[in-house]
């Protein structure tokens, strides 16, 4: 809720204290005494750290024009800088793992995860990586096993795009868009793609052996786009239980009966609607279908989202928030985030209401973000 009269109180170890109105409550923090620093939070909106579970605009930090690369640790750096400004604590880089050369394919992929083993003792926000496992993509299965079992992944989907892509070859848009980002004339890449395509049987026994691996690790699991309510049962049947992006009500409806977490994107409810025809998040999020809002491809949708779909009747503002906070934290197995409790950690987001805007991103209590008005406040 509003923080009024009050004032946080952050000390050197990452405990925060809040304070001012005749109790104080720890939050995080190892019981170590250390420097206090005060936050002035009178008249902002205190709200737990969002957290997203698929961002997938990192790809354009890597690549931002088709052909056109930087270096992973800028795009890391920029990356962070990013999320901590629109208030996200914990992140899921969504890193498709597929059969095509280029942007997604396995070089990539395992650059990608040294550049974050080397850039994590100077993170802030906690970046994790969510594996988009292109199912049809079984030449780098026991690659994406060994990294799951290393501890090296914090999510595992499954997308299987294989149809559609066929289908996208048949104009000469489609032909166009894989031409550029893959680098293969579009000969080329027909041909692989066919080549691909012809592993189908195989397919259901490598998404077995990547579920189990990824169980064994207890981590969390989604499908993605998920077209029918029998594709969705397939995946439960594997301990999915993340149902991301549906394409239609009904899947969204079965998945939420067999209590099974939906996740929609942020910039569907911005824009009152998916910008591909699918379903609407903001509808289904206050019917209750949508439990989890993502970033889906664009960061700063996050804050206003949660806070649009929190003022316009349905929702409280606590409960809109949730969909970006303790409902994501808890389909993660995060139980340690997504709250503002004793115990917790401090992933604290504060908030001018007259924005709404970020003022200050405090992530285990330390200051991750401050704007020029959080450093007038900070003392």
């Amino acid at each position: 809720g509003t923080v009024a009269d009050t004032s946080l109180l952050f000390e050197a170890d990452g405990t925060l204290r809040v304070g001012g109105t005749g109790a104080a409550y720890q939050i995080g923090g190892t019981g170590r005494t250390g420097d206090i620093r005060r936050f002035d939070a009178r008249g902002l909106t205190a709200l737990p750290g969002i957290v997203d579970l698929h961002g997938d605009a990192f790809e354009r930090q890597i690549q931002p024009r088709p052909g056109v690369d930087f270096p992973l640790p800028i795009a890391l750096r920029d990356t962070e800088a990013q999320l901590l400004a629109n208030g996200i604590t914990t992140a899921m880089h969504a890193v498709t793992l597929s059969w095509e050369p280029g942007l997604r394919s396995a070089d990539t992929w395992r650059a990608l995860l040294d550049a974050m083993d080397a850039y994590r003792p100077s993170m802030v926000c906690d970046m994790r990586i969510h594996l988009r496992w292109e199912m049809f993509n079984l030449p780098a299965l026991d690659m994406a096993l060994a990294d799951v079992a290393a501890g090296r992944v914090g999510l595992v989907s499954f997308n299987d795009h294989m149809a559609p892509i066929l289908k996208q070859m048949t104009t000469p848009d489609g032909v166009a868009k894989f031409s550029r980002r893959t680098g293969l004339s579009p000969d080329a890449f027909r041909a692989l793609a066919e080549q691909t395509a012809a592993g189908a049987p195989d397919v259901p026994a490598a998404a077995a052996r990547l579920a189990a691996a990824a169980q064994q690790r207890s981590l969390p699991m989604a499908s993605h786009d998920d077209e029918t309510v029998e594709t969705r049962r397939r995946y439960r049947a594997l301990g999915v239980r993340i149902c991301e992006f549906p394409l239609t009500e009904a899947v969204g409806t079965e998945a939420r009966a067999a209590g099974d977490a939906v996740v929609m994107g942020c910039p569907n409810v911005l824009r009152g609607g998916s910008h591909l025809g699918w379903a609407s998040a903001g509808d289904l999020a206050e019917r209750g279908i949508c439990t989890i809002l993502c970033s889906d491809y664009f960061y700063p949708a996050m804050l206003p989202a949660a806070w649009a779909l929190g003022h316009r009747g349905t929702l409280s503002l606590s409960e809109a928030w949730a969909l970006v906070s303790a409902n994501a934290a808890a389909a993660a197995g995060l139980d340690d985030r997504g709250s503002i409790a004793d115990g917790k950690r401090a992933d604290i987001v504060l908030v001018d209401p007259a924005g709404p805007r970020v003022v200050a991103t405090f992530v285990a209590g330390r200051a991750g973000f401050l704007s020029a008005a959080g450093w007038d406040r900070l003392n």
